[in-house]
């Protein structure tokens, strides 16, 4: 063989990544306003970002990533989907969740089939609260189960509804075609006793759920759903999530061998539910690697052909903001395009008000299924993404970033595996502690606005309707956890003390801004000033350009013990200190100013008391302003100035 031509090809190859490099090289030295010499890293390394997870995604993939083909859909190792024989014209399934309402069981019925006259082709049921399993009946009256795969969210009434459902199976009338079970029909009891009790959901004892499901297993119905969104809305990553769901659902394999199932039959018995938010290829690749992840399970229990992972995606309840509620009808649509081509099974789009206590939502229930609803129909039946299995598939960035994130995962549940099993690490406080660290990394990118959170910590509209106290720290709410960590929540507890002083004061905690020079020399720093102190909650007054000469009676008009100077560096060096000294004679106690602290010039013996500007903790900078506003702002009182 003449290896002449592969050499060539990788030479060319070498050869232009070098030409990249290089133009990479001197447009950041250019940007930086230095030599290419001075540059401290590759461009590579320069444009590089790290995940949450700790994976490196770099600016720029060639063939040289290229991977060992995945095998094709519904077959070892199942990178590319579980479902052999997926209707290419349905695509995933929709499936719609229902039951969180006070509906009767015959109104829900209603529901349900009309949802699936208007696309809906799979059914999630919740019970526990006014539906119980005797109301199943009722509840899927005319639902032809061969068809329309049904999952349940029964809690602590998982084993009756399982039974109920058994029931009702058992007194279907037969198809009129034989039809045999497939990854698209098949339906999952939803018994989580595992990761709930991580969660703190309601559910059945692992010990029953296993005697039931080794009772008399039934291929068209797999009784256990380990669901990583208990663990995702937490605060968990996603190689952590994966590393999670498998350990359960390997502590699962186990306890069915143990019962007298066989390995396939075992593996016949899970299915997994997954969290899926608005980083679409991080969504993508997680779906694939836990595929990946579990059919090499089941390749170690010698059940390879049992190891297709049935998946359930389910927009992340934690992306979701309270605040300008209808951006997360963006998110939505993002996570559900990334799950889609990821190669789930069936998706769940939440309401785009999902976040808010059902007592502060203002659209009705009707109109949020319907876009959630739609939100998948548009990409199903107009954008045809599920007409392709698996189309991300050969992408060397996204295989890349499938095998990192199993790596990463597998590398997790190993550590688990040898501390004793999913058990011992949760009894321990383990997993606990995982999950904390993941949150509190986290908690960081969202609070120096790293990770940012449109409508919430970047372009807030600060005169939304109030939602009034303690609503962001709400847990309460459907498919939501005790331990439920939303994104957005610091700075929507800082929105919700702003609704509190203005409805008992008239008017929101409010910062005075001085700006100097021309509107286009400060208007940069006045907006970028006044949307950071929106995300707290705090209003601004802007008058304009401003002169020393002014600044008095600004201060006695705006009543804040608050004032931020804006402009350019000139600026602060020409006019900044006459301001400044002109704002602490008017008895301003806290000056800050717009940009870095070094900008002020050094000459000046006194100097701004702090700075905004990129790159800060915004969470505890607002707090610290907040708490100085409101310490100079009695209760009930009304003070002058302008109002937000």
């Amino acid at each position: 063989m003449n290896d002449q031509p592969v050499q060539s090809e990788a030479a060319d190859l070498d050869a232009t990544y070098r030409t990249w490099s290089e133009s990479a090289a001197a447009v950041l030295a250019k940007s930086r306003r230095v030599d290419v010499d001075d540059l401290p890293d590759t461009p590579e390394a320069l444009l590089s970002t790290t995940t949450a997870d700790g994976l490196t995604i770099r600016p720029l993939y060639t063939r040289k990533d290229e991977t060992t083909e995945a095998g094709l859909p519904g077959a070892f190792p199942y990178i590319r989907g579980a479902d052999p024989a997926r209707d290419v014209t349905m695509g995933w399934r929709v499936t719609e969740r229902f039951g969180d309402s006070t509906d009767s069981p015959a109104a829900v019925n209603t529901e349900i089939l009309e949802a699936m006259n208007n696309g809906t082709s799979g059914l999630w049921i919740a019970l526990g609260g006014t539906l119980t399993p005797d109301d199943l009946p009722a509840v899927l009256a005319d639902v032809i189960l061969d068809l329309v795969p049904v999952t349940f969210d029964a809690g602590a009434d998982g084993i009756a509804a399982a039974e109920a459902f058994a029931a009702i199976r058992a007194g279907a009338p037969q198809p009129p075609v034989a039809t045999t079970p497939t990854a698209s029909t098949t339906h999952s009891l939803g018994l989580s006793p595992l990761t709930a009790a991580f969660s703190g959901r309601p559910s059945v004892e692992a010990e029953r759920a296993t005697a039931f499901a080794a009772a008399d297993p039934d291929p068209a119905v797999r009784a256990f759903r380990v669901d990583g969104t208990d663990f995702a809305t937490a605060g968990a990553d996603n190689g952590l999530e994966i590393a999670l769901v498998v350990a359960a659902a390997v502590t699962h394999l186990r306890d069915l061998t143990d019962a007298g199932l066989t390995a396939a039959q075992a593996l016949t018995q899970i299915t997994f539910g997954v969290s899926v938010d608005d980083d679409q290829f991080a969504s993508t690749a997680k779906l694939r690697a836990l595929r990946k992840i579990w059919a090499r399970v089941a390749q170690v229990v010698d059940a390879r052909d049992a190891g297709g992972a049935l998946t359930h995606a389910v927009t992340a309840l934690s992306m979701y903001s309270q605040r300008d509620p209808w951006v997360n009808m963006l998110r939505s649509t993002v996570a559900a395009f990334g799950a889609g081509v990821g190669g789930a099974d069936q998706v769940t789009v939440l309401g785009y008000d999902a976040a808010l206590p059902a007592a502060q939502r203002t659209s009705g229930p009707t109109f949020t299924r319907r876009i959630a609803r739609n939100t998948q129909l548009l990409l199903l039946e107009e954008s045809n993404i599920g007409r392709v299995l698996d189309p991300a598939g050969g992408s060397w960035f996204v295989e890349s970033l499938t095998d990192d994130l199993a790596s990463n995962a597998w590398a997790v549940f190993t550590d688990i595996e040898a501390g004793g099993g999913y058990r011992a690490a949760l009894e321990s406080g383990w997993i606990t502690d995982r999950v904390g660290e993941s949150l509190a990394r986290r908690d960081v990118e969202v609070a120096h606005r790293r990770k940012p959170v449109t409508g919430v910590s970047e372009f807030p509209n600060l005169d939304e309707r109030p939602l009034g106290s303690d609503v962001a720290d709400a847990t309460d709410l459907v498919t939501g956890t005790p331990r439920l960590a939303r994104v957005g929540r610091a700075f929507e507890e800082l929105r919700d003390r702003s609704d509190a002083v203005l409805a008992d004061t008239g008017r929101r905690p409010t910062v005075l801004l001085l700006p100097l020079g021309s509107v286009a020399e400060h208007n940069a720093r006045t907006t970028f000033v006044a949307n950071l102190l929106a995300a707290g909650g705090i209003a601004v007054i802007n008058p304009g350009p401003v002169t020393a000469d002014d600044v008095a009676d600004l201060v006695a008009g705006a009543d804040s013990p608050v004032a931020v100077i804006c402009g350019t560096t000139r600026r602060y060096a020409d006019d900044g200190p006459a301001v400044l000294a002109a704002a602490r004679a008017a008895g301003v106690s806290t000056v800050l100013l717009a940009g870095a602290d070094k900008e002020w010039p050094s000459t000046e013996s006194d100097s701004p008391d702090g700075s905004l500007r990129v790159g800060i903790d915004a969470v505890a900078t607002l707090r610290d302003l907040f708490d100085t506003l409101t310490a100079s702002t009695p209760a009930g009182s009304t003070t002058s100035g302008v109002s937000a």
